[in-house]
């Protein structure tokens, strides 16, 4: 599907604006400004008051100003590198224009003594007299409508001037052509809206500081096309994952209600309402494309679990993926106990299977004989082939990317897919990240759950610390002992966590013990195993337990360096204990003094447990890109569009391109045809292709 005509102006050569040759366009690449579209959608990030005043006196310095003022005097440096000179006076008072290095006769020639002319920069007091040094506009008298009351700012990139920027910008909105309209005729009056074209020069020619605000009707509407293209985009793949049949799974409920009976607690609402939600899914002819939320402990293994024996009550298999080894073979420990009743066959294949004993489980699960495989990105590879794939349930999304998601995908016909996340996501970030997904969301805790007490200590306290783990662990007590990162890279990370353990080694003994990132696997289970089974009683470890390790005797946790991590990831690593019956502790070691952001964090994390609270806190502090990790995340750049702001404005606009997309989903009206027009303006090419291919 070809660009639209309307649009080939703001997609040709940068080079053919104002003022742009080929060494600035290498500049505006740093900004990721490609083509004239893309200087539109730069918007000023800031502006400037150039209106005329009679005079810099009375002006509170330092500010930057604008006056008429008579030349006078010349003062040239009389040693090499002192400052050129030259006196002024306004209708008040003298002052004097400063210039660094510059040639003399240019400036002879330029500010000829006795005429006038209007300057304008920034004014400060220098030895009690006021100056302006290197003005940043000089005009000549009548020229002065050339300076606008307020001058727009725009990012700029070392040696690219805002001369420069503003002429190209300029340029750019000149071809701004006045384009179809792709908003809801509705929202668009109830908001106060300008058209498009109005909306682009209405935000490059700010009047004051108030039209820089992202609450102005030109920039939230331009705000509000970015993040509408971005739901178009997402809800396109929504609906072509709905439209793509696939399996009827319905379970009859023998084996979950097996399961179920066995279990020694009742399971929460909100799991029983998620597997609704989630074998409703499976039992329709469309494909589940499924995320299921929850915070730290609250269960979405069990419901996983419950989707699993859903599909095996239907002939099927299933499929569970998990970020790291430790969390697949801990997945299979949590639940073999669970299919010891109902005689299902699960088994675990990570990188680490060769030889005979990978053959024998292939063989297997082509065979049919294995009901669930649960394993690592080794479930991609491909000699792994399934009898009857029907449902592939992934682990904490957040560490595989799209593309790892779609090959396991593939290797059923359209098996439905589940994705879980223990990361509490903000629902802006949800819907701009998973809003091709129907979302399941677990907000209750199951009980015997112990709540943790969470407190700040100051690094130079560890060895009061020290103290009170030796008397914790002689009472039979276990702990987690976590290091910082001392700059991001695993060599540093191992560094820190084996002086750690060495330290901690040589006061408490043989009951500690080490994991990290580059041991290898067998090391890892064996470290991990030795303290889930109460051998070993302080594991030192890097952030590699962070997610769903599983030990309810461990109800310490010392968190080293807490300041370093963000509030999700702290939240997570306290999650590790207060899951047995034992009264649990998180202890925040510090390096004072702390900065205002680190406190906030810190006292954010004291104050609640709840995940959501935490996310949302986090979201404030930290911004959207950071919270996901955006290369991991597939969290859209936006331009103008800021999600910690306007996520009232993303809810909006997922609401309307659902909307659109159930009413014309080949977007085919006069206002999908607009649509289509935006799509190719924000390059949202993978939408393109998805119309394309219908």
């Amino acid at each position: 599907m070809s660009r639209p005509n309307i649009l080939f102006p703001l997609f040709s050569d940068i080079t053919g604006l104002d003022g742009i040759g080929p060494k600035t366009a290498k500049l505006l690449e740093k900004l990721a400004i490609f083509k004239p579209a893309d200087m539109i959608l730069t918007l000023p990030s800031s502006g400037v008051d150039r209106r005329i005043r009679p005079s810099v006196q009375g002006a509170s310095l330092p500010a930057t100003l604008t006056v008429e003022v008579v030349i006078g005097l010349h003062q040239p440096p009389r040693v090499k590198g002192r400052p050129y000179r030259i006196f002024v006076q306004d209708t008040a008072t003298e002052f004097q224009l400063v210039f660094f290095h510059p040639r003399e006769d240019w400036l002879r020639r330029n500010f000829p003594s006795g005429q006038k002319r209007v300057v304008s920069g920034r004014v400060e007091l220098f030895d009690g007299m006021a100056q302006m040094v290197h003005p940043d506009h000089v005009l000549r008298p009548g020229e002065e409508g050339e300076l606008p009351d307020f001058e727009p700012v725009y990012p700029l990139t070392q040696a690219l001037t805002l001369r420069t920027m503003t002429r190209g910008i300029r340029s750019a909105v000149e071809r701004a052509p006045d384009l179809p309209e792709w908003i809801e005729p509705g929202l668009k009056a109830k908001r106060g809206w300008p058209d498009w074209q109005a909306a682009v020069r209405a935000a490059h020619t700010p009047g004051q500081a108030a039209d820089l605000l992202p609450i102005h009707p030109a920039r939230e509407r331009l705000a509000y096309d970015e993040l509408v293209s971005h739901q178009v985009t997402l809800a396109l793949a929504r609906l072509k994952t709905k439209r793509a049949k696939g399996y009827e799974t319905r379970g009859d409920g023998r084996l979950t209600r097996v399961v179920l009976d066995a279990l020694p607690y009742t399971p929460t609402g909100a799991q029983l309402r998620a597997f609704s939600e989630i074998s409703a899914d499976m039992a329709d002819s469309h494909r589940m494309n499924r995320l299921l939320q929850g915070d730290v402990g609250a269960g979405k293994t069990l419901v996983a679990l419950l989707a699993m024996l859903a599909c095996a009550e239907a002939g099927g298999q299933a499929a569970l993926m998990a970020p790291t080894e430790i969390l697949a073979r801990q997945h299979l420990a949590s639940i073999s106990p669970l299919l010891e009743p109902v005689g299902i066959r699960a088994e675990v294949l990570t990188g680490r299977d060769r030889g005979p004993e990978r053959a024998e489980k292939l063989r297997a699960l082509v065979a049919g004989e294995i009901t669930f495989l649960v394993g690592t990105h080794a479930l991609f590879q491909a000699d792994v082939a399934f009898a009857d794939l029907r449902l592939v349930v992934i682990d904490e999304q957040h560490r595989f990317g799209v593309r790892q998601r779609m090959e396991l995908s593939a290797k059923g016909r359209v098996p439905d897919v589940l994705v879980m996340t223990a990361t509490p996501i903000p629902r802006s970030l949800a819907l701009a990240s998973y809003g091709d997904m129907d979302l399941s969301v677990l907000d209750e805790k199951p009980p015997g759950r112990t709540p943790v007490e969470t407190a700040l200590v100051s690094s130079g306290r560890i060895p009061e610390v020290v103290e009170h783990l030796r008397k914790a662990l002689e009472e039979g007590r276990q702990a987690y002992w976590v290091c910082p990162f001392v700059v991001e890279s695993e060599t540093a990370d191992l560094t820190a966590a084996v002086e750690r353990y060495e330290s901690l080694h040589a006061a408490l003994g043989e009951k500690v013990s080490l994991i990290h990132g580059q041991l290898p696997p067998a090391q890892k289970d064996a470290a991990m195993a030795d303290f889930a089974e109460g051998r070993t009683r302080l594991l030192v470890a890097t952030t590699v337990i962070e997610v769903g390790v599983n030990v309810p005797n461990a109800s310490i946790m010392v968190i080293e360096g807490a300041q370093a991590f963000g509030l999700a990831q702290l939240h997570q690593l306290r999650g590790r204990v207060g899951r047995g019956a034992e009264k649990s502790t998180c202890l925040l070691l510090y390096d004072p003094p702390l900065g205002q952001t680190a406190q906030t964090r810190l006292e954010t994390l004291r104050e609640t447990e709840d995940g959501f609270a935490i996310a949302e806190a986090d979201l404030k502090i930290r911004g959207a890109g950071d919270l996901l990790g955006v290369q991991q995340s597939g969290l859209p750049h936006f331009r103008i569009a800021d999600l910690e702001t306007q996520a009232d404005l993303l809810a909006v606009a997922q609401d309307d391109a659902r909307l659109l997309l159930t009413q014309d989903p080949d977007l085919i009206s006069e206002r999908g045809k607009a649509m289509r027009v935006l799509l190719h303006l924000m390059e949202r090419d993978k939408a393109i292709r998805m119309l394309a291919v219908g």
